[in-house]
């Protein structure tokens, strides 16, 4: 059999991807205002006329209050606003790429948990549950360290929920989004229901996979037959003795049921049951927790000076426990694509085309690459080259330093000087060509 190269096509619920190379979700942090969908646009842009097949919108809440896990996170449950989003789409469809809209809802992991000034802004607003929040999260509720006060979801509620994930599919499917992608994973309400760390219901939820199946019969019912895709998470990052949680042989067990139902292409990724920096494995970002521009946002958003310095403490044991790992996520992938027969894709610590080249056909039917793209908005261009080689690289650090400053409502850009500067050249070597068989003029430039 022919091996399969990243310029290849590759189909999804009846669309054609121009190639197996995408975007994967980002923290946008464009919010809601007049000027959202020209934020989302320059955002977004670039990776389109740079080549990448399908580009992703990062998580965008389905709700109209609460669930959004960040500041600055976008939602699609207003008609208008959502319709004004037309911006972005055409954007992306004038470099002929697809576009792919994650929708979100964050459960216990809203700001409504742990960022202390929303909670003070917001003192009326409970975070939806699966469960009762699990005892470990309780003692550090009596701590002090986080702020539960959690509405567990009824069954009637659940269905209503899921309700939600079908209106904005159809509202996002009318301004000209292609794919449907559920945010899974990353300890959002649906990773909450999929993991046993969370789901102790009674009920027909109870089977967390049941209520990805109820999402996916609404947006069929609302939205029409749009493809479909989500994140799986396994929780094999786990503390030690930490339980119940989702293992590899679980997670290849959803997919399997998912894909035999109404999913068009499944992202397994692995992680813990928190959300921590096992899903953005990397160095300890020491330069955005010392940067004076960032501390009284950090202080706003943990409760104070100290509490932002034990927050920032806990980070740097994280970053020595989940240490970088080129491609984590590939050995899982390689046992779910064994399992089932719809597209596979593939995220999470990719950063050289050769290793890109390894995981196709092997791994993975896609690559995508997220953190990159902050430093690197044109990144495709390099990597889908004619001057392209095993050793081509992206300039991304895994430093981390893009991401830390986000809680503080900061947008998600490459901080990192030496980065930067390695960007900056490329730029001037051509290495982002103003013009490209992918699209016309390109957008923003990388280290801007």
């Amino acid at each position: 059999m022919a091996s399969i190269r990243l310029d290849d096509p590759v189909e999804i619920g009846g669309l054609t991807l121009r190639n197996r190379l995408y975007r994967a979700p980002l923290l946008e942090c464009a919010g809601n205002g007049d000027g959202a969908p020209a934020r989302l646009a320059a955002e977004l842009e670039p990776a389109a006329q740079a080549g990448a097949g399908l580009v992703c919108q990062g998580a965008t809440i389905v709700s109209e209050t609460g669930g959004c896990a960040a500041p600055g996170m976008t939602r699609v449950a207003d008609d208008e606003f959502v319709e004004s989003l037309k911006l972005v789409t055409d954007r992306i469809h004038d470099s002929d790429a697809a576009i792919a809209i994650q929708l979100e809802h964050g459960g216990l992991r809203s700001m409504e948990t742990w960022h202390a000034g929303y909670r003070r802004d917001h003192p009326n607003l409970q975070q939806l549950a699966v469960s009762r929040p699990p005892r470990l999260l309780r003692l550090l509720d009596a701590l002090g360290f986080l702020d539960y006060d959690a509405h567990v979801l009824t069954t009637e509620e659940v269905y209503e929920l899921a309700a939600d994930f079908g209106r904005s599919a159809a509202l996002a499917v009318d301004a000209g989004y292609d794919v449907v992608h559920i945010a899974g994973a990353n300890m959002g309400i649906v990773h909450q229901f999929l993991s046993p760390f969370y789901n102790r219901r009674d009920d027909e939820f109870g089977d967390g996979v049941r209520f990805l199946e109820v999402v996916a019969d609404e947006i069929r019912a609302q939205a029409g037959d749009v493809p479909l895709m989500t994140k799986i998470p396994a929780e094999t990052a786990a503390p030690p003795g930490l339980g119940p949680h989702l293992t590899v042989d679980d997670a290849v067990d959803i997919c399997h049921r998912l894909a035999d139902g109404d999913y068009d292409a499944l992202v397994p990724v692995s992680g813990s049951v928190f959300w921590d920096a096992s899903i953005v494995r990397g160095s300890f970002p020491a330069d955005a927790w010392n940067d004076d521009r960032y501390r009284d946002g950090y202080a706003d958003a943990f409760g104070g000076p100290l509490r932002a310095r034990l927050v920032e403490l806990g980070n740097r044991v994280e970053s020595m426990w989940y240490e970088f790992e080129p491609a984590w996520n590939a050995e899982l992938c390689r046992r779910v694509r064994d399992a089932v027969s719809v597209p596979v894709f593939c995220e999470g610590g990719i950063r050289e085309r050769g290793q890109i080249d390894a995981l196709l056909g092997e791994s993975a039917d896609a690559v995508g690459m997220a953190r990159p793209f902050y430093a690197e908005p044109e990144l495709p261009a390099r990597l889908l080259g004619t001057d392209v080689s095993d050793d081509t690289r992206v300039v991304c650090e895994s430093c981390n330093n893009c991401a830390v400053p986000q809680v503080t409502g900061a947008p998600g850009v490459c901080r990192t000087s030496s980065v930067l500067r390695r960007a900056g050249t490329l730029k001037k070597e051509g290495a982002y060509a103003d013009e490209t068989e992918f699209g016309g003029e390109r957008g923003n430039d990388p280290v801007g």
